[in-house]
């Protein structure tokens, strides 16, 4: 009897033991596209953990290339506007389809305060320009 409750207290002892050592499966985490979309989230809504996500970033062979090629593209956006309003008015138009992408830009919107001097500014281009037209319209 004392050896059958030894061997039991071995097998609980390894059984606990190896449940406490498991070891994390990131990719599992990640594959759920819930769990990896709120992951995402948490780290672009905390400045520090953005912070860290950037350093990683930058540290990686991909995320250096991604960078690269993103102030690439910033670059040559700077460079032809018309290229720029056309992939913004392509943006425009496939938001109007995706209510998703639509709240995402309204946000990004909202906190970049360049953005919405921007967009103030073409309000107020659009204001005069309507005057002008209707002033327009009365001289004839």
């Amino acid at each position: 009897m004392k050896t059958l409750q030894k061997i039991t207290l071995i097998i609980v002892s390894i059984g606990l033991f190896t449940s406490c050592q498991s070891k994390t499966d990131v990719n599992q985490i990640l594959s759920n596209s819930d769990t990896k979309k709120a992951i995402m989230d948490t780290i672009a809504n905390n400045s520090d953990m953005s912070k860290d996500m950037m350093q990683a970033m930058m540290n990686s062979s991909k995320g250096k290339m991604m960078m690269t090629n993103h102030e690439n593209m910033m670059k040559m956006m700077k460079d032809n506007p018309d290229m720029m309003k056309g992939m913004m008015t392509e943006m425009m138009e496939a938001s109007k389809t995706d209510t998703t992408m639509m709240s995402e830009m309204y946000k990004s919107m909202m906190d970049n305060p360049k953005m919405m001097d921007m967009m103030k500014d073409k309000k107020m281009q659009s204001h005069k320009m309507t005057g002008m037209d209707k002033n327009m319209d009365m001289s004839k």
